[in-house]
């Protein structure tokens, strides 16, 4: 009988154990089989012109664009806000509002390679990173034309997925 005590306590210790992992375990994969429902293509597709001609990105190259962006412009642009002035964001409304308009891959990879203010009037080459400035800001040396389409990709898919959360500012951080 005395041994029959530390099989049953054993085998009670390997069931609270195994209950929690596999609790655990299940809720992974359903949040897994929730993302993978957003990457849909209408998810995928965006405004890749002024002129509204669509474009429709693979989730390969959106995982790629959100990788440049955060190594990039992720120090400044963490969740699509802008840390140095929280009334410009990255979402939707405020890329649309902007002179011009930036809320297309086109005018995106415009702005990364030679930035203006938000009313179009000046050029902010010398205080944003951008390929113009790339002898200051050296992040930007490396990237080619690809890796600035696939950037402006991810953040017009971001808010997509995100939601109000991405460019949402100090409402959510």
């Amino acid at each position: 009988m005395a041994s029959f005590v530390p099989t049953a306590l054993r085998a009670v210790a390997r069931t609270l154990l195994v209950l929690p992992l596999a609790l655990l375990l299940s809720l992974g994969l359903c949040v897994t089989a929730a993302q993978a429902a957003q990457w849909d293509t209408a998810t995928l597709t965006v405004p890749g012109d002024p002129d509204g001609n669509l474009v429709t990105f693979s989730e390969a190259e959106i995982k790629t664009g959100r990788k440049l962006f955060n190594d990039s412009c992720g120090t400044c642009h963490a969740g699509g806000v802008t840390k140095t002035n929280y009334n410009v964001g990255l979402d939707p409304e405020t890329l649309s509002l902007a002179t011009p308009a930036r809320d297309s891959v086109e005018s995106l990879v415009d702005f990364i390679k030679d930035p203006t203010s938000y009313d179009g009037e000046y050029s902010i080459a010398d205080v944003h990173p951008s390929l113009r400035s790339s002898d200051v800001f050296v992040k930007m040396r490396d990237l080619d034309d690809d890796d600035l389409r696939v950037i402006a990709g991810y953040i017009l898919v971001a808010p997509k997925v995100s939601g109000t959360q991405w460019g949402g500012g100090k409402v959510y951080f």
